[in-house]
Protein backbone atom coordinates (compact mmCIF):
# COMPACT_ATOMS: atom_id res chain seq x y z
CA UNK A 1 0.00 0.00 0.00
CA UNK A 2 1.02 3.55 -0.99
CA UNK A 3 1.77 6.38 1.80
CA UNK A 4 -1.77 8.34 1.61
CA UNK A 5 -3.89 5.02 1.25
CA UNK A 6 -6.64 5.14 3.78
CA UNK A 7 -8.59 1.85 5.26
CA UNK A 8 -11.95 2.06 6.02
CA UNK A 9 -12.26 5.92 5.86
CA UNK A 10 -10.59 5.63 9.43
CA UNK A 11 -6.76 3.98 9.27
CA UNK A 12 -3.90 6.04 6.92
CA UNK A 13 -0.91 4.77 6.06
CA UNK A 14 2.07 6.55 6.68
CA UNK A 15 4.40 4.32 5.89
CA UNK A 16 5.85 0.37 5.11
CA UNK A 17 7.43 -0.74 8.58
CA UNK A 18 8.57 -4.59 7.58
CA UNK A 19 7.47 -7.38 5.32
CA UNK A 20 7.60 -11.04 5.34
CA UNK A 21 6.15 -14.25 3.62
CA UNK A 22 2.99 -13.70 5.50
CA UNK A 23 1.79 -10.15 5.17
CA UNK A 24 3.12 -6.54 5.53
CA UNK A 25 3.12 -4.41 8.26
CA UNK A 26 2.23 -0.14 8.13
CA UNK A 27 2.49 2.49 10.54
CA UNK A 28 -0.66 4.39 10.29
CA UNK A 29 -2.84 7.32 11.48
CA UNK A 30 -5.97 6.59 13.32
CA UNK A 31 -8.36 9.34 11.84
CA UNK A 32 -10.79 8.13 14.00
CA UNK A 33 -9.95 9.61 16.96
CA UNK A 34 -10.70 13.17 17.46
CA UNK A 35 -7.43 14.65 18.74
CA UNK A 36 -4.48 16.13 16.50
CA UNK A 37 -1.73 15.22 16.00
CA UNK A 38 -3.73 12.07 15.61
CA UNK A 39 -2.56 8.68 17.24
CA UNK A 40 -0.63 6.39 15.44
CA UNK A 41 -1.03 2.47 14.72
CA UNK A 42 0.05 -0.47 13.74
CA UNK A 43 -1.62 -2.56 10.69
CA UNK A 44 -1.17 -5.83 9.74
CA UNK A 45 -2.40 -7.14 6.14
CA UNK A 46 -2.17 -10.86 5.82
CA UNK A 47 -1.65 -12.41 2.76
CA UNK A 48 -4.37 -14.83 1.41
CA UNK A 49 -3.20 -14.33 -2.92
CA UNK A 50 -4.67 -17.75 -4.58
CA UNK A 51 -7.27 -18.74 -1.95
CA UNK A 52 -10.46 -20.13 -2.79
CA UNK A 53 -13.77 -19.50 -1.19
CA UNK A 54 -13.68 -22.63 0.86
CA UNK A 55 -9.65 -21.77 2.36
CA UNK A 56 -11.12 -18.11 2.36
CA UNK A 57 -13.76 -19.05 4.62
CA UNK A 58 -11.86 -21.14 6.68
CA UNK A 59 -9.24 -18.46 6.88
CA UNK A 60 -11.71 -15.79 8.01
CA UNK A 61 -12.89 -18.44 11.19
CA UNK A 62 -9.60 -19.08 12.12
CA UNK A 63 -8.64 -14.86 11.98
CA UNK A 64 -11.49 -14.17 13.89
CA UNK A 65 -10.68 -16.81 16.64
CA UNK A 66 -6.90 -15.57 17.09
CA UNK A 67 -7.65 -12.03 16.56
CA UNK A 68 -10.16 -12.35 19.73
CA UNK A 69 -7.12 -14.06 21.65
CA UNK A 70 -5.05 -11.28 20.81
CA UNK A 71 -7.39 -8.82 21.98
CA UNK A 72 -7.79 -10.42 24.99
CA UNK A 73 -4.14 -10.95 25.58
CA UNK A 74 -3.91 -7.20 25.17
CA UNK A 75 -6.82 -6.19 28.04
CA UNK A 76 -4.71 -8.97 30.49
CA UNK A 77 -1.11 -6.78 30.48
CA UNK A 78 -0.28 -3.43 29.80
CA UNK A 79 3.17 -4.88 28.19
CA UNK A 80 1.00 -6.53 25.52
CA UNK A 81 -0.02 -4.52 22.24
CA UNK A 82 -3.76 -3.51 22.20
CA UNK A 83 -5.64 -4.87 18.98
CA UNK A 84 -8.42 -2.58 18.69
CA UNK A 85 -9.62 -3.62 15.65
CA UNK A 86 -10.17 -6.61 13.37
CA UNK A 87 -11.72 -6.70 9.80
CA UNK A 88 -12.12 -8.12 6.12
CA UNK A 89 -11.72 -6.08 2.71
CA UNK A 90 -12.37 -8.39 0.00
CA UNK A 91 -10.14 -10.93 -0.06
CA UNK A 92 -7.68 -9.24 2.61
CA UNK A 93 -7.50 -9.54 6.67
CA UNK A 94 -6.10 -6.82 8.35
CA UNK A 95 -5.61 -6.56 12.08
CA UNK A 96 -5.06 -2.85 13.93
CA UNK A 97 -2.59 -2.65 16.97
CA UNK A 98 -1.32 0.18 18.84
CA UNK A 99 1.92 1.56 17.87
CA UNK A 100 4.99 1.18 20.38
CA UNK A 101 7.12 4.00 20.59
CA UNK A 102 10.11 2.32 20.76
CA UNK A 103 13.07 0.18 20.15
CA UNK A 104 13.45 -3.49 19.62
CA UNK A 105 16.25 -5.26 21.14
CA UNK A 106 17.61 -5.91 18.01
CA UNK A 107 19.00 -2.37 18.11
CA UNK A 108 20.35 -3.32 21.65
CA UNK A 109 21.63 -7.23 21.30
CA UNK A 110 24.17 -6.77 18.46
CA UNK A 111 26.84 -8.48 16.88
CA UNK A 112 29.96 -8.89 18.65
CA UNK A 113 28.55 -7.02 21.95
CA UNK A 114 28.73 -9.18 24.72
CA UNK A 115 26.13 -7.33 27.58
CA UNK A 116 26.94 -7.89 30.93
CA UNK A 117 25.16 -11.46 32.97
CA UNK A 118 23.42 -8.77 35.65
CA UNK A 119 22.10 -6.95 32.69
CA UNK A 120 21.04 -10.32 30.75
CA UNK A 121 19.29 -11.47 34.32
CA UNK A 122 17.23 -8.62 34.65
CA UNK A 123 16.33 -8.37 30.50
CA UNK A 124 15.25 -12.36 31.48
CA UNK A 125 12.78 -11.86 34.23
CA UNK A 126 11.16 -8.80 32.68
CA UNK A 127 10.57 -11.01 29.30
CA UNK A 128 9.30 -14.10 31.52
CA UNK A 129 7.02 -11.93 33.70
CA UNK A 130 4.88 -10.73 30.97
CA UNK A 131 5.11 -14.33 29.33
CA UNK A 132 3.66 -15.90 32.60
CA UNK A 133 0.23 -14.06 31.79
CA UNK A 134 0.41 -15.65 28.17
CA UNK A 135 0.78 -18.81 29.36
CA UNK A 136 -1.35 -18.81 32.13
CA UNK A 137 -3.96 -18.65 29.32
CA UNK A 138 -2.58 -21.71 27.81
CA UNK A 139 -0.99 -19.46 24.98
CA UNK A 140 2.24 -19.91 22.90
CA UNK A 141 3.83 -16.37 21.36
CA UNK A 142 5.82 -19.21 18.67
CA UNK A 143 7.54 -15.98 17.58
CA UNK A 144 10.00 -14.73 20.91
CA UNK A 145 13.32 -13.22 19.50
CA UNK A 146 15.04 -9.78 19.80
CA UNK A 147 13.03 -8.06 16.99
CA UNK A 148 9.74 -9.04 18.65
CA UNK A 149 10.60 -7.67 22.10
CA UNK A 150 10.71 -3.98 22.30
CA UNK A 151 11.93 -1.69 25.13
CA UNK A 152 9.49 1.10 25.08
CA UNK A 153 10.20 4.66 25.23
CA UNK A 154 9.55 6.92 28.99
CA UNK A 155 9.11 4.28 31.22
CA UNK A 156 11.52 1.52 29.61
CA UNK A 157 9.24 -1.54 29.45
CA UNK A 158 9.23 -4.78 28.04
CA UNK A 159 6.55 -5.42 25.08
CA UNK A 160 5.90 -8.29 23.71
CA UNK A 161 4.89 -8.05 20.09
CA UNK A 162 4.20 -9.64 16.68
CA UNK A 163 2.68 -13.13 18.56
CA UNK A 164 2.95 -15.74 15.94
CA UNK A 165 -0.80 -16.87 16.51
CA UNK A 166 -1.74 -15.87 13.45
CA UNK A 167 1.39 -16.83 11.35
CA UNK A 168 0.42 -20.11 12.29
CA UNK A 169 -3.09 -20.11 10.61
CA UNK A 170 -1.31 -18.51 7.17
CA UNK A 171 1.10 -21.78 7.28
CA UNK A 172 -1.27 -23.95 7.99
CA UNK A 173 -3.18 -23.49 5.03
CA UNK A 174 -0.23 -22.41 2.68
CA UNK A 175 0.97 -26.05 1.25
CA UNK A 176 4.52 -25.37 2.68
CA UNK A 177 6.66 -28.06 2.38
CA UNK A 178 8.18 -29.43 5.33
CA UNK A 179 11.93 -27.65 4.44
CA UNK A 180 10.10 -24.55 5.84
CA UNK A 181 7.53 -26.69 8.32
CA UNK A 182 6.93 -24.74 11.65
CA UNK A 183 6.56 -20.86 12.59
CA UNK A 184 8.97 -19.00 13.96
CA UNK A 185 12.98 -17.47 13.81
CA UNK A 186 15.67 -20.05 12.99
CA UNK A 187 17.88 -20.40 15.94
CA UNK A 188 14.96 -19.20 18.46
CA UNK A 189 12.56 -22.03 17.40
CA UNK A 190 13.08 -25.49 18.78
CA UNK A 191 12.87 -28.98 17.16
CA UNK A 192 9.54 -29.69 18.29
CA UNK A 193 8.52 -26.14 16.65
CA UNK A 194 10.15 -26.59 13.59
CA UNK A 195 8.42 -30.22 13.09
CA UNK A 196 5.02 -28.09 13.86
CA UNK A 197 4.46 -29.26 17.23
CA UNK A 198 5.36 -26.16 19.10
CA UNK A 199 4.51 -26.32 23.45
CA UNK A 200 4.74 -23.37 25.95
CA UNK A 201 8.57 -25.14 26.75
CA UNK A 202 9.36 -23.49 22.89
CA UNK A 203 8.89 -20.29 23.97
CA UNK A 204 11.34 -20.91 26.80
CA UNK A 205 13.86 -22.01 25.00
CA UNK A 206 13.07 -18.89 22.58
CA UNK A 207 13.65 -16.72 25.33
CA UNK A 208 16.72 -18.58 26.57
CA UNK A 209 18.30 -18.01 23.64
CA UNK A 210 17.84 -14.46 23.61
CA UNK A 211 19.74 -14.32 26.39
CA UNK A 212 22.45 -16.94 24.83
CA UNK A 213 23.04 -13.97 21.90
CA UNK A 214 22.90 -11.34 24.13
CA UNK A 215 25.61 -12.80 26.75
CA UNK A 216 28.47 -13.99 23.78
CA UNK A 217 27.42 -11.40 20.69
CA UNK A 218 26.73 -14.47 18.85
CA UNK A 219 23.36 -14.89 16.66
CA UNK A 220 22.15 -18.57 17.79
CA UNK A 221 22.32 -19.75 14.15
CA UNK A 222 25.82 -19.09 13.92
CA UNK A 223 26.21 -21.49 16.96
CA UNK A 224 28.26 -24.54 16.72
CA UNK A 225 25.75 -27.79 18.31
CA UNK A 226 27.63 -30.80 19.21
CA UNK A 227 27.12 -34.64 19.12
CA UNK A 228 23.86 -34.33 20.63
CA UNK A 229 21.73 -31.82 19.01
CA UNK A 230 22.94 -29.07 21.94
CA UNK A 231 23.75 -25.06 21.05
CA UNK A 232 27.61 -24.97 22.30
CA UNK A 233 27.75 -21.04 23.82
CA UNK A 234 29.09 -21.63 27.34
CA UNK A 235 32.81 -21.49 26.16
CA UNK A 236 32.09 -18.04 24.75
CA UNK A 237 31.27 -16.41 28.20
CA UNK A 238 32.20 -16.36 31.51
CA UNK A 239 29.47 -16.28 33.92
CA UNK A 240 28.10 -17.39 36.96
CA UNK A 241 27.20 -21.27 37.52
CA UNK A 242 24.12 -20.85 38.76
CA UNK A 243 22.85 -18.78 36.24
CA UNK A 244 24.60 -20.95 33.56
CA UNK A 245 22.89 -23.95 34.83
CA UNK A 246 19.25 -21.64 34.22
CA UNK A 247 19.99 -21.30 31.24
CA UNK A 248 21.24 -24.49 30.19
CA UNK A 249 18.11 -25.93 31.01
CA UNK A 250 16.28 -23.65 29.18
CA UNK A 251 17.67 -23.93 25.58
CA UNK A 252 18.13 -27.74 25.92
CA UNK A 253 17.05 -29.89 22.62
CA UNK A 254 14.67 -31.99 24.84
CA UNK A 255 11.22 -30.39 25.56
CA UNK A 256 11.15 -32.47 28.72
CA UNK A 257 14.16 -30.85 30.13
CA UNK A 258 13.60 -27.64 30.26
CA UNK A 259 11.29 -25.61 32.39
CA UNK A 260 7.56 -26.39 30.92
CA UNK A 261 6.33 -22.78 31.35
CA UNK A 262 7.06 -19.35 32.10
CA UNK A 263 6.06 -19.37 35.49
CA UNK A 264 8.95 -21.69 36.38
CA UNK A 265 11.52 -20.61 34.41
CA UNK A 266 10.97 -17.39 36.14
CA UNK A 267 10.93 -18.58 39.57
CA UNK A 268 14.57 -20.38 38.67
CA UNK A 269 15.54 -16.79 37.59
CA UNK A 270 14.40 -15.38 41.16
CA UNK A 271 15.86 -17.80 43.07
CA UNK A 272 19.68 -16.83 41.35
CA UNK A 273 18.85 -13.22 43.89
CA UNK A 274 19.13 -15.37 47.09
CA UNK A 275 22.54 -15.09 48.06
CA UNK A 276 24.89 -18.45 49.00
CA UNK A 277 26.83 -17.97 52.02
CA UNK A 278 30.13 -16.06 50.43
CA UNK A 279 32.32 -18.11 53.00
CA UNK A 280 31.56 -21.31 50.79
CA UNK A 281 32.81 -19.36 47.75
CA UNK A 282 35.57 -16.80 48.90
CA UNK A 283 38.92 -17.17 50.35
CA UNK A 284 39.78 -15.93 54.04
CA UNK A 285 41.66 -12.92 53.60
CA UNK A 286 44.64 -11.10 55.48
CA UNK A 287 43.18 -7.72 57.06
CA UNK A 288 45.26 -4.32 57.52
CA UNK A 289 44.76 -1.57 60.07
CA UNK A 290 45.32 2.04 58.23
CA UNK A 291 44.41 4.90 60.65
CA UNK A 292 42.90 8.20 60.12
CA UNK A 293 40.93 11.21 61.39
CA UNK A 294 37.94 11.99 61.08
CA UNK A 295 35.64 15.64 61.83
CA UNK A 296 32.40 16.42 63.21
CA UNK A 297 30.53 20.43 62.45
CA UNK A 298 27.69 22.14 64.14
CA UNK A 299 24.91 23.52 61.56
CA UNK A 300 27.37 26.47 61.01
CA UNK A 301 29.81 24.39 59.71
CA UNK A 302 32.31 24.67 62.36
CA UNK A 303 34.30 22.00 63.49
CA UNK A 304 33.17 21.05 67.08
CA UNK A 305 35.24 17.32 67.01
CA UNK A 306 38.20 15.22 65.72
CA UNK A 307 38.69 12.09 66.29
CA UNK A 308 41.38 9.25 65.52
CA UNK A 309 40.56 6.17 64.53
CA UNK A 310 41.43 2.76 62.69
CA UNK A 311 39.76 0.51 60.52
CA UNK A 312 41.10 -2.61 58.45
CA UNK A 313 41.57 -3.30 55.03
CA UNK A 314 42.92 -5.66 51.89
CA UNK A 315 44.92 -4.07 48.86
CA UNK A 316 44.20 -5.92 45.71
CA UNK A 317 46.96 -5.73 43.48
CA UNK A 318 45.69 -4.75 39.54
CA UNK A 319 49.20 -4.68 38.32
CA UNK A 320 51.41 -2.43 37.03
CA UNK A 321 51.77 -0.50 40.68
CA UNK A 322 48.06 0.17 40.40
CA UNK A 323 45.72 -1.25 43.77
CA UNK A 324 42.80 -1.42 45.05
CA UNK A 325 41.80 -0.90 48.86
CA UNK A 326 39.02 -2.50 50.09
CA UNK A 327 38.11 -1.43 53.54
CA UNK A 328 35.99 -3.56 56.37
CA UNK A 329 32.33 -2.76 57.03
CA UNK A 330 31.43 -3.99 59.94
CA UNK A 331 28.20 -5.65 60.13
CA UNK A 332 25.05 -3.50 61.84
CA UNK A 333 21.49 -2.60 61.73
CA UNK A 334 20.43 0.87 61.23
CA UNK A 335 17.83 3.22 60.14
CA UNK A 336 17.89 3.61 56.56
CA UNK A 337 16.23 6.70 54.62
CA UNK A 338 15.52 10.10 56.87
CA UNK A 339 13.07 11.23 59.23
CA UNK A 340 10.32 14.30 58.96
CA UNK A 341 12.44 16.34 60.57
CA UNK A 342 15.55 16.67 58.00
CA UNK A 343 15.39 19.62 56.17
CA UNK A 344 15.20 18.77 52.36
CA UNK A 345 13.84 15.21 52.54
CA UNK A 346 12.30 13.81 49.76
CA UNK A 347 8.91 11.58 50.18
CA UNK A 348 10.79 8.54 48.00
CA UNK A 349 13.00 8.64 51.15
CA UNK A 350 10.34 7.28 53.57
CA UNK A 351 9.12 5.26 55.53
CA UNK A 352 12.36 5.56 57.70
CA UNK A 353 12.38 1.91 58.57
CA UNK A 354 15.39 -0.25 60.50
CA UNK A 355 17.29 -2.43 57.82
CA UNK A 356 20.15 -5.10 58.97
CA UNK A 357 23.42 -5.48 56.82
CA UNK A 358 26.30 -8.19 57.06
CA UNK A 359 29.71 -7.06 57.35
CA UNK A 360 31.66 -6.42 53.43
CA UNK A 361 34.64 -5.08 52.28
CA UNK A 362 33.59 -1.34 50.05
CA UNK A 363 36.52 0.68 48.13
CA UNK A 364 38.37 3.29 49.94
CA UNK A 365 37.51 5.41 47.19
CA UNK A 366 35.34 5.87 44.54
CA UNK A 367 36.98 3.37 41.33
CA UNK A 368 39.76 6.04 39.91
CA UNK A 369 40.54 5.95 36.42
CA UNK A 370 43.82 4.11 37.09
CA UNK A 371 42.13 1.86 38.47
CA UNK A 372 39.45 1.65 35.56
CA UNK A 373 42.41 1.24 32.81
CA UNK A 374 44.55 -1.88 34.85
CA UNK A 375 41.19 -3.28 34.66
CA UNK A 376 39.20 -2.42 31.70
CA UNK A 377 42.21 -1.05 29.47
CA UNK A 378 40.45 2.11 28.45
CA UNK A 379 39.90 5.55 30.84
CA UNK A 380 36.86 7.21 29.39
CA UNK A 381 36.99 10.17 32.01
CA UNK A 382 36.40 13.61 30.69
CA UNK A 383 38.28 15.17 33.23
CA UNK A 384 42.08 13.43 33.47
CA UNK A 385 43.71 12.32 36.82
CA UNK A 386 44.83 9.10 37.46
CA UNK A 387 43.73 9.78 40.93
CA UNK A 388 40.62 11.21 39.92
CA UNK A 389 37.14 9.19 40.31
CA UNK A 390 36.72 7.79 37.00
CA UNK A 391 32.88 9.10 35.06
CA UNK A 392 31.84 8.74 31.73
CA UNK A 393 30.42 5.48 32.62
CA UNK A 394 27.56 4.00 32.54
CA UNK A 395 25.96 1.69 34.73
CA UNK A 396 26.87 -1.66 32.33
CA UNK A 397 30.10 -0.45 31.97
CA UNK A 398 30.18 -0.76 35.77
CA UNK A 399 29.06 -3.99 36.20
CA UNK A 400 31.25 -5.30 33.45
CA UNK A 401 34.02 -3.90 35.42
CA UNK A 402 32.94 -6.24 38.82
CA UNK A 403 32.75 -9.03 36.27
CA UNK A 404 36.31 -8.91 34.57
CA UNK A 405 37.16 -7.84 38.43
CA UNK A 406 35.99 -10.57 40.01
CA UNK A 407 37.50 -13.01 36.94
CA UNK A 408 41.10 -11.13 37.62
CA UNK A 409 40.92 -12.12 41.09
CA UNK A 410 38.72 -15.20 41.98
CA UNK A 411 36.77 -13.31 43.80
CA UNK A 412 32.85 -11.83 43.82
CA UNK A 413 32.62 -8.21 42.72
CA UNK A 414 30.25 -6.11 42.47
CA UNK A 415 28.03 -3.02 42.87
CA UNK A 416 26.88 -2.04 46.42
CA UNK A 417 23.38 -2.47 47.32
CA UNK A 418 21.61 0.75 48.23
CA UNK A 419 21.19 0.12 51.53
CA UNK A 420 24.66 -1.37 51.71
CA UNK A 421 25.77 2.05 50.09
CA UNK A 422 23.60 4.61 52.87
CA UNK A 423 25.02 1.96 56.21
CA UNK A 424 28.36 2.61 54.82
CA UNK A 425 28.28 6.16 54.48
CA UNK A 426 26.17 7.38 57.65
CA UNK A 427 28.65 4.76 59.51
CA UNK A 428 26.73 4.88 62.54
CA UNK A 429 25.66 8.30 62.23
CA UNK A 430 21.96 9.65 62.30
CA UNK A 431 22.72 13.13 60.83
CA UNK A 432 21.97 14.64 57.37
CA UNK A 433 25.71 14.25 56.89
CA UNK A 434 28.24 11.95 58.28
CA UNK A 435 30.40 15.01 59.52
CA UNK A 436 27.32 16.46 61.37
CA UNK A 437 24.50 18.73 60.55
CA UNK A 438 25.77 20.30 57.39
CA UNK A 439 28.59 20.25 54.94
CA UNK A 440 31.12 22.44 52.99
CA UNK A 441 33.05 23.07 50.77
CA UNK A 442 36.36 22.38 53.22
CA UNK A 443 34.66 18.72 53.49
CA UNK A 444 33.48 17.82 50.16
CA UNK A 445 33.35 18.54 46.82
CA UNK A 446 29.84 19.72 45.11
CA UNK A 447 28.68 23.06 43.98
CA UNK A 448 28.66 25.49 47.19
CA UNK A 449 28.25 28.77 45.13
CA UNK A 450 24.34 29.97 45.79
CA UNK A 451 22.81 27.68 48.57
CA UNK A 452 23.45 26.20 51.14
CA UNK A 453 22.01 23.35 54.47
CA UNK A 454 21.52 24.14 57.46
CA UNK A 455 23.60 27.34 58.35
CA UNK A 456 26.78 26.46 56.81
CA UNK A 457 28.35 29.68 54.90
CA UNK A 458 28.32 30.16 51.26
CA UNK A 459 30.97 28.27 49.45
CA UNK A 460 32.47 27.49 45.73
CA UNK A 461 32.30 25.83 42.73
CA UNK A 462 34.86 24.05 41.42
CA UNK A 463 34.03 23.05 38.26
CA UNK A 464 35.12 19.34 38.14
CA UNK A 465 36.27 16.15 40.40
CA UNK A 466 38.57 16.10 42.45
CA UNK A 467 40.85 13.68 43.38
CA UNK A 468 40.01 11.00 45.63
CA UNK A 469 40.39 11.04 49.77
CA UNK A 470 41.08 14.90 49.25
CA UNK A 471 38.52 15.45 52.23
CA UNK A 472 38.19 13.85 55.60
CA UNK A 473 37.05 10.31 55.48
CA UNK A 474 33.74 8.81 57.69
CA UNK A 475 33.94 6.87 60.80
CA UNK A 476 34.47 3.48 58.43
CA UNK A 477 37.48 5.32 56.76
CA UNK A 478 35.69 5.45 53.46
CA UNK A 479 36.05 8.66 51.39
CA UNK A 480 34.33 10.48 49.29
CA UNK A 481 31.05 9.18 50.52
CA UNK A 482 29.63 13.04 49.81
CA UNK A 483 29.79 15.15 46.75
CA UNK A 484 33.00 14.32 43.92
CA UNK A 485 30.43 11.72 42.06
CA UNK A 486 27.10 10.43 42.13
CA UNK A 487 27.53 6.75 42.59
CA UNK A 488 25.85 3.76 41.09
CA UNK A 489 24.19 1.06 43.58
CA UNK A 490 22.93 -2.40 42.13
CA UNK A 491 18.92 -1.50 42.85
CA UNK A 492 16.05 -0.43 40.10
CA UNK A 493 14.72 2.44 40.88
CA UNK A 494 11.38 2.63 43.27
CA UNK A 495 9.65 5.58 44.34
CA UNK A 496 9.44 5.08 48.09
CA UNK A 497 10.83 2.04 50.54
CA UNK A 498 7.55 0.52 50.80
CA UNK A 499 8.08 -3.26 50.41
CA UNK A 500 11.52 -2.69 50.60
CA UNK A 501 13.94 -5.26 51.69
CA UNK A 502 14.96 -5.49 55.53
CA UNK A 503 18.40 -6.76 54.66
CA UNK A 504 20.81 -5.81 52.65
CA UNK A 505 20.04 -7.23 49.45
CA UNK A 506 19.88 -5.23 46.57
CA UNK A 507 15.48 -4.26 45.68
CA UNK A 508 15.46 -5.34 41.83
CA UNK A 509 11.96 -7.29 41.52
CA UNK A 510 10.53 -4.40 39.67
CA UNK A 511 10.85 -3.60 35.76
CA UNK A 512 12.43 -0.21 36.11
CA UNK A 513 15.35 0.28 33.94
CA UNK A 514 16.36 3.12 36.36
CA UNK A 515 18.94 2.55 38.50
CA UNK A 516 19.98 4.19 41.42
CA UNK A 517 22.45 7.02 41.84
CA UNK A 518 23.92 8.11 45.26
CA UNK A 519 26.58 11.16 47.35
CA UNK A 520 25.97 13.75 45.37
CA UNK A 521 28.47 15.51 42.53
CA UNK A 522 30.49 18.26 42.15
CA UNK A 523 28.05 19.98 40.39
CA UNK A 524 24.70 19.00 42.85
CA UNK A 525 23.60 20.86 45.70
CA UNK A 526 24.55 20.88 49.19
CA UNK A 527 21.46 18.68 50.15
CA UNK A 528 21.95 16.55 46.77
CA UNK A 529 24.49 15.05 49.01
CA UNK A 530 22.70 13.99 52.12
CA UNK A 531 23.27 10.07 53.31
CA UNK A 532 19.76 9.55 52.43
CA UNK A 533 19.20 11.13 49.54
CA UNK A 534 18.02 9.16 46.31
CA UNK A 535 19.03 9.99 42.53
CA UNK A 536 17.14 8.36 39.37
CA UNK A 537 18.56 10.20 36.82
CA UNK A 538 20.65 7.25 35.26
CA UNK A 539 19.65 4.43 32.87
CA UNK A 540 21.49 1.67 32.21
CA UNK A 541 23.44 2.78 29.55
CA UNK A 542 23.57 6.26 30.35
CA UNK A 543 27.06 7.89 30.87
CA UNK A 544 27.74 11.52 32.45
CA UNK A 545 31.08 13.66 33.63
CA UNK A 546 29.15 13.53 37.19
CA UNK A 547 28.64 9.53 37.86
CA UNK A 548 31.04 7.05 38.60
CA UNK A 549 30.68 4.09 40.90
CA UNK A 550 32.63 2.22 44.13
CA UNK A 551 33.13 -1.47 44.31
CA UNK A 552 32.04 -3.78 47.04
CA UNK A 553 33.25 -7.46 47.89
CA UNK A 554 31.12 -9.87 49.78
CA UNK A 555 33.42 -11.68 52.08
CA UNK A 556 32.32 -13.86 54.27
CA UNK A 557 34.71 -13.81 57.28
CA UNK A 558 38.49 -12.38 57.73
CA UNK A 559 41.98 -13.07 59.62
CA UNK A 560 42.85 -10.87 62.13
Amino acid sequence: MQPGTTLRNRYQIIKLLGSGGFGETYLAEDLGIPINPKPKCVVKRLKTQNRNNKELEWLKNSFEQEAATLYNLGKLHPQIPNLSEYFQLGNEFYLVQDFIDGVDLTKIITLGKKIPEVAVTQLLQEILEVLVIVHQQNIIHRDINPKNIMRRHGDGKVILIDFGAVKQIMFKNSGQTSLTAGVGTPGFMPLEQFNGKPKLASDIYAVGMVAVQALTGTPPHLLDDDEDGEVIWQDRVNISIRFAEVLTRMVNRRVSQRYQNAAEALEAMQLLNQPIAPTIILPVLPLQVFQFQTVTVDKTGKVTKREQKQARYFVEDLGNGVTLEMVEIPGGTFMMGSPKTEAGRRDNESPHHQVTVPSFLMGKYPVTQAQYQAIMGTNPAYFKGVNRPVEQVSWDDAVELCEKLSQKTGKIYRLPSEAEWEYACRAGTTTPFYFGETITNDLANFDGRKYTYASAPKGVYRGETTEVGKFSPNAFGLYDMHGNVWECCQDSWHGNYNEAPSDSNAWIDNDNQYKILRGGSWNYLPGYCRSAFRFNDISRVNVDYFIGFRVVCGVGRTLP
